[in-house]
């Protein structure tokens, strides 16, 4: 079992930064690919990057690519997510999720772990 838990969301102008944290325990967690999806009201829950076990390997939807960054400390069990140049459009609920492979994390149907999710709202 693995526990995820994220922080680091809050309410920020549009043009802003934020860095998310997810922590955590339970299951080795450098053997785990990891990614952050988000989820607005109304919406389905979509991908928003992912990161393989080693660090060696990112992963991007299209809407985010040179904006955000995932990156992963294995020895702090942490996974991060530096979100710049936000936008109103960037406003959701956004999930840590953990996965066997880079493959599986990169759909919300196959990830195994998942945490309670942090707000983010940009505005405008």
């Amino acid at each position: 079992q693995v526990q995820l838990v994220e922080s680091g969301g809050g309410l920020v102008q549009a043009g802003g930064s934020l860095r998310l944290s997810c922590s955590a325990s339970g299951r080795t967690f450098s053997t785990l690919s990891m990614a952050w999806f988000h989820q607005a009201p109304g919406k389905e829950r979509e991908f928003v990057a992912l990161i393989s076990w080693s660090g060696v390997s990112t992963y991007y939807a299209d809407s985010v690519k040179g904006r955000f960054t995932i990156s992963r400390d294995n020895a702090q069990n942490t996974v991060y997510l530096q979100m710049n140049s936000l936008k109103p459009e960037d406003t959701a609920v956004y999930f840590c999720a953990a996965a066997s492979n880079v493959v599986a994390a990169s759909s919300p149907a196959t990830c195994d772990y998942w945490g309670q999710g942090t707000q983010v709202t940009v505005s405008s």
